[in-house]
């Protein structure tokens, strides 16, 4: 019969794998996609630190019960005002969400440190903050662009058509996080929640337009914008599931994995605790 300690090593190794397993889940939505900084700087230790220091730590508790929030440090000094927001992709958890505006608050810092001003982009989430107001104000400036190789498709007209046709869509959907697809096409696209209905439409339309037009017959293709993006993938889970995207799918066989870790540990638990029991019970019966 198995020994105390190593029924207790047992455990700790499947406790480490569903630990493990449950980092996979979250580390393709919190990996880091592009950020920037302004070029003004604030004193160490003075008013505007502090005040920044609250607001990052406001976008993280946010993050915990929010998909979406913007505040505004006030001081008696207007040099002094932050004004910042987060935001996470639509299809993300709480939990995941917190985690990656935790994680791209970590960037900022690393990224931007003293400056007044900074911006990063996770591919689970947004963030940003500046002395100056940017509430409410539409930015269809390019921040990043990525196309895929150009594929040769035996259906290529059809393939295309289809692109072209998940984007139609997607510019038809309404509200802030859009997702959709046809075949092996999917398509995905977002506007910062501090716009209006008419401003988001207004940026994914010139985010989609600029896609297409940039990307061709690439398989895949990403369009940030300053306050929208856009992105498609053509064939298979490639879209959400690798360094490049985070696919539901490919998450779902995660969370499978998971949860069968978790199953076997339990059911190893019930199997070593009533053999216990009945050695207990053998015990008092000699």
């Amino acid at each position: 019969m198995a020994t105390p300690s190593s029924l207790l090593s047992f455990f700790s190794f499947i406790l480490t794998i569903s630990s493990l397993t449950i980092h996979t889940l979250s580390s393709s939505t919190d990996s880091f996609v592009f950020g920037g900084c302004t070029q003004q700087k604030y004193a160490p230790n003075s008013p505007y630190q502090s005040n920044l220091d609250s607001l990052l730590t406001s976008l993280v508790n946010s993050a915990a019960y929010s998909s979406y929030n913007n505040f505004t440090v006030i001081d008696s000094s207007p040099q002094d005002v932050v004004y910042g927001l987060f935001q996470c992709r639509g299809d993300l958890s709480m939990p995941d969400c917190a985690t990656c505006v935790a994680r791209a608050v970590t960037q900022v810092g690393s990224l931007c440190p003293a400056t007044c001003g900074g911006a990063v982009q996770m591919q689970g989430c947004f963030i940003k903050y500046d002395n100056a107001s940017f509430l409410g104000v539409e930015d269809k400036n390019v921040v990043m662009k990525k196309c895929g190789p150009s594929v040769a498709f035996d259906s290529e007209a059809e393939i295309m058509g289809r692109r072209d046709a998940v984007m139609a869509g997607l510019m038809n959907a309404g509200g802030p996080f859009r997702e959709g697809g046809a075949g092996e096409v999917q398509g995905l696209a977002q506007c910062v929640g501090d716009l209006s209905l008419g401003q988001c439409q207004d940026c994914l339309s010139e985010a989609i337009g600029r896609l297409k037009n940039n990307c061709g017959t690439a398989a895949y293709g990403d369009m940030y914008l300053g306050k929208c993006y856009a992105r498609y993938y053509i064939g298979g889970d490639h879209y959400y599931s690798n360094g490049h995207n985070d696919h539901k799918s490919g998450k779902g066989g995660d969370k499978i994995f998971a949860i069968i870790i978790g199953l076997l540990a339990g059911v190893a638990l019930l199997i070593i605790f009533f053999t216990f029991i009945r050695k207990a019970f053998e015990g008092n019966g000699k």
